[in-house]
């Protein structure tokens, strides 16, 4: 048997895990041992679709030491005017290079992919291979860091919650690109940024609307994506920011808060018509709003139970289907909704989201804390409050909340402020640099009258609403 010693043990190198190992040996001398069960970091990444996209920029997206794409602002296509997006090859692609042009030659950080992480007996922690079943004994000498506690379910590797007849042509939506002969329709099966995705991509490949059929068992509100953009653009998250505490301020129910963002461009939907229940930080374009609107056939009757030869059987009914239709299963859970945990907690630290829809820079963060505080568990919780991932539309209220009480937390600590200023993965980066520009001056000058106002009716319409976070 293989023993081993490291300061950290992280279980996970996806995006969470490399970003927060990228920022800790950056801001100290530790040793870390990074295990992951796939060949490679990257996380789910590997297993994503081919035509998926971030739906964030790439400038703020990755680890705090390398870019992530060049910074250009796409010039045609549905993001023309806004930041790039990489798609899934070039991210996989950008995680070997961290790992191996920036990680490993620090002399600090050990790669043991194709391994499984099996907790031992008296705290110790065991990482077993996949090829051979050799057991790699771990001491861990400070802390084990779980990166894979919100770790995204993607269509290839889940099984779906339905039956399926064998007749059916049914196809996860990683397969719709090995697809050799046409269908007779296309029947898209979620509600989520993944449906989103596979609707938009048929009709770029020339799919006629009136060929989709969206099975949508709840209505998202969307984000604009021009009011996430950073860099010299960060203006637009000014004004965003500063709309949002002005409908705060004004709402005079969680239902007008609603009205309001809508009205000020903050929260976007498909159907002007249906209310949204959902809100899961998904962005578009107006023109990739647009080309969804284009879809007319859409069922929502819930959650399908089953799918046999003629009949798509859901929890409020059923609807026939064609044989020769496409079913593609884009129904797995995306990024987890799990309940909130301390984020340090003794001997184990826990990646999760602070503020909120940035995933690695609050990974990167968390490091930085970790490196710069290794003593002080109690001050990095009150920087580091844990923020779950929204699921229902009310959760807009607390994720909110949460993200500007850590800001606010970390105005009070000058040299986390220097660093966040200075994080590439900071979508915020830039503010003042561009505070004497009219745009700006006016967006600062709106949060100031707002600030107070929408956070005090915040926390008043927080209580009005249902709650339906985990955990709560």
């Amino acid at each position: 048997m293989i023993r081993l010693e490291t300061d950290y043990l992280v279980i996970g190198a996806g995006a969470s895990g490399m970003a927060f190992t990228d920022a800790l040996v950056a801001s100290c001398d530790a040793e870390v041992l990074l295990a992951d069960r796939r060949h490679r970091p990257g996380g789910h990444w590997n297993d994503a679709y081919p035509f998926v996209r971030l739906h964030v920029p790439s400038a703020c997206y990755g680890v705090n030491s390398t870019p992530l794409g060049t910074d250009r602002i796409d010039r045609d296509g549905p993001n023309a005017g806004w930041y790039e997006l990489a798609g899934a090859a070039e991210i996989c692609d950008y995680f070997v290079r961290v790992l191996d042009d920036v990680l490993l030659p620090t002399g600090q950080v050990r790669f043991l992919g194709m391994h499984d992480h099996v907790p031992g007996s008296g705290g110790g922690h065991r990482l077993v291979s996949r090829l051979t079943g050799r057991a790699v004994e771990v001491t861990v000498r400070r802390k084990v860091v779980d990166a894979s506690y919100l770790e995204a379910q993607v269509p290839a590797t889940h099984v779906p919650s339905f039956s399926v007849s064998p007749e059916v042509r049914f196809v996860a939506v990683n397969e719709l690109v090995d697809l050799r002969e046409p269908a007779s329709r296309y029947v898209v099966l979620g509600a989520g940024k993944t449906s989103i995705d596979a609707c938009l991509w048929l009709l770029a490949q020339g799919v006629a609307p009136q060929r989709l059929r969206w099975v949508r068992p709840r209505d998202m509100w969307l984000l604009d994506r021009a009011g996430w953009q950073p860099l010299e653009q960060v203006v637009s998250l000014m004004e965003g920011l500063s709309l949002e505490l002005e409908a705060l301020a004004g709402a005079r129910s969680v239902e007008d808060l609603f009205r309001r963002l809508e009205a000020g461009g903050r929260l976007l939907r498909i159907d002007p018509s249906v209310a949204p229940t959902m809100f899961r930080c998904a962005t578009v374009s107006s023109t990739e709003l647009g080309q969804l609107r284009q879809v007319s056939d859409v069922v929502r009757l819930g959650r399908v139970l089953r799918i046999d030869r003629e009949r798509l059987v859901l929890e409020g009914g059923s609807v026939p289907t064609d044989a020769d239709a496409v079913h593609v299963d884009c129904t797995a859970a995306g990024l987890r909704s799990a309940p909130a945990r301390p984020i340090f907690d003794g001997d184990r630290i826990t990646l999760q989201q602070v503020r909120s829809c940035s995933p690695t820079f609050n990974a990167a963060l968390i490091g930085y804390l970790e490196a710069t505080r290794p003593g002080d568990e109690d001050a990095k919780n009150l920087l580091c409050p844990p923020n779950p991932l929204p699921d229902a539309a009310e959760d807009w209220l607390p994720t909110f909340a949460t993200s500007m009480a850590a800001a606010r937390a970390w105005t009070a600590e000058p040299d986390l402020s220097e660093w966040i200023e200075a994080s590439r993965l900071n979508i915020f980066r830039g503010v003042l640099h561009h505070a004497a520009e009219p745009r700006m001056m006016q967006a600062l000058e709106r949060f100031g009258l707002h600030v107070k106002a929408g956070m005090t009716r915040l926390a008043e319409l927080s209580g009005q609403a249902v709650p339906t976070r985990p955990g709560t």
